[in-house]
């Protein structure tokens, strides 16, 4: 057992296997495609009774890793996170090898004031009281949930001992996350009371709507208790108008919370920050670092303008935990997890690196890649653009190729790794730039392989009216 259980021989062949990644990663951008029927041909996966002969076991690792998608290539431009910061990798890397939950002051120390400080430093940012107060949550479903716990508690706090007794509604956008729905049901509420209000031509939600729709479920004894503003929409990237719906859950007396996993990053940017004004004025809000600041997974915040409230929702006693200092150091108090892997480093890495003035760098390059990609689109007379200014999401089509067809297409062929999207009934290519690496010939690259491959194989791609 000691033989196979030595950190720096695993270190030494991390060293070797990543070595061989980043050349393969600017060699192959795009792996190989195995389709899921062909794994256990391609790769020896198996779990056996007797361990694996040391090369044997190397090669299948090499094998493994080389052969997964490359989320930080200059071609994928799938999902909505991309690219990567040495420094964040950095604190990822330390975070594994110290391997501290944070829980409590007492098994993560110093690391609980990394913690503390980002949070403090982004209610500073985007205006909120000394009296608030944050988590890292594992992601932006998790984000949202805590959120909509704290508003259901703040409204009624005795559904913490005896469950809803009420009808509770929730509003939302019609094009918000998917986390919403099925945090409706994880917290009690039921996906049935969750309204999700129409969009206008720019995908956000309709302020008018939503008012029209609280005063309906009030007339029928309803309760509203929580608007889901969100700053960066999944598909166009559009931003809610939170200074408005702000206007709207002062009113009603409704917790308001701004999902910026996608783009609320815009905080660090002086010059896209208006696009989440009004931010100061939401009860809670959230980010995904992961997403377009290029920190490895996972890598969320959630802050609460009252930090009681964060308390209130997640506090338990345990005293075989909470032995040591008071609950403003034991972060388990304001948490729903207990034992949670530090994710705060490797933000705090990246950003006590290269300052907030590095971190809006990263924003408005992002921004400056998606101004670049849009003017190419509307240039040219073989593409339709479907979104507008200020996103980070490039949404249009080519020629009268179908936009599904074509992404699989590219994907299966190891050309280029992209997405479509759906709004008004259309269904689009989405490019998304938030990959901070990337420059604008790394675009334009984008383009002439989209074009030359639909040179090539248009006849084998389909085709829409």
């Amino acid at each position: 057992m000691s033989d196979s259980n030595n950190i720096r021989e695993d270190l030494a062949l991390f060293n070797h296997i990543v070595d061989l990644f980043l050349k393969d990663e600017i060699e192959r951008p795009v792996s190989d495609y195995i389709s899921p029927e062909n794994l256990q041909n391609e790769l020896d996966l198996s779990l056996n009774e007797d361990p694996c002969i040391a090369e044997d076991f190397k090669d299948n690792l090499k094998k493994l890793v080389l052969s997964t998608p490359k989320s930080s290539s200059k071609l994928f431009f799938n999902q909505l996170f991309g690219g990567r910061q040495s420094k964040g990798v950095l604190g990822d890397l330390l975070a594994v090898m110290l391997n501290n939950s944070m829980a409590t002051y007492k098994i993560a120390g110093p690391q609980v004031a990394v913690e503390k400080e980002i949070v403090k430093s982004i209610c500073r940012l985007i205006g909120y009281p000394e009296s608030s107060g944050g988590t890292f949550p594992t992601g932006g479903s998790m984000s949202n949930f805590m959120s909509m716990v704290m508003a259901r508690d703040k409204k009624n706090k005795q559904i913490i001992k005896h469950g809803f007794k009420e009808n509770f509604i929730a509003y939302s956008s019609e094009t918000s996350h998917y986390s919403i729905s099925k945090n409706a049901s994880f917290c009690g509420l039921g996906k049935e009371n969750v309204r999700y209000i129409k969009c206008n031509k720019h995908g956000q939600m309709d302020v008018m709507e939503l008012e029209k729709q609280i005063k309906k479920d009030l007339e029928n004894n309803l309760i509203p208790f929580y608007i889901n503003a969100t700053s960066g929409t999944t598909v166009l990237c559009a931003f809610d108008n939170i200074d408005e719906i702000s206007k709207i859950s002062m009113k009603y007396n409704l917790w308001l919370h701004v999902d910026g996993a996608v783009a609320g990053s815009v905080l660090f940017s002086k010059t896209y920050s208006r696009l989440i004004r009004g931010v100061a004025k939401s009860d809670s809000f959230c980010f995904n670092a992961h997403k377009t600041l290029g920190v490895p997974l996972s890598t969320s915040v959630l802050v609460s303008k009252n930090g009681d409230d964060l308390y209130n929702s997640f506090n338990n006693e345990a005293s075989y935990l909470y032995q040591t200092h008071n609950d403003d150091y034991n972060l388990g108090q304001t948490s729903f997890e207990c034992g949670r892997r530090n994710n705060s480093l490797k933000l705090w890495v990246l950003w006590k690196a290269i300052g907030t003035s590095g971190l809006e760098k990263i924003v408005d390059h992002e921004f400056d890649l998606a101004k670049h990609a849009r003017e190419y689109v509307s240039s040219n007379s073989d593409y339709e653009l479907y979104n507008f200014k200020d996103s980070l999401s490039v949404c249009f089509n080519f020629k009268n190729y179908d936009p599904i067809d074509l992404c699989s297409k590219l994907y299966e062929r190891n050309k280029i790794m992209v997405g479509y999207g759906r709004f008004n009934n259309k269904t689009f290519v989405r490019l998304v730039t938030i990959n901070s690496q990337n420059t604008k010939k790394d675009i334009d690259s984008f383009f002439k392989i989209l074009e030359k491959f639909s040179k090539d194989f248009g006849n084998e791609i389909k085709k829409i009216n």
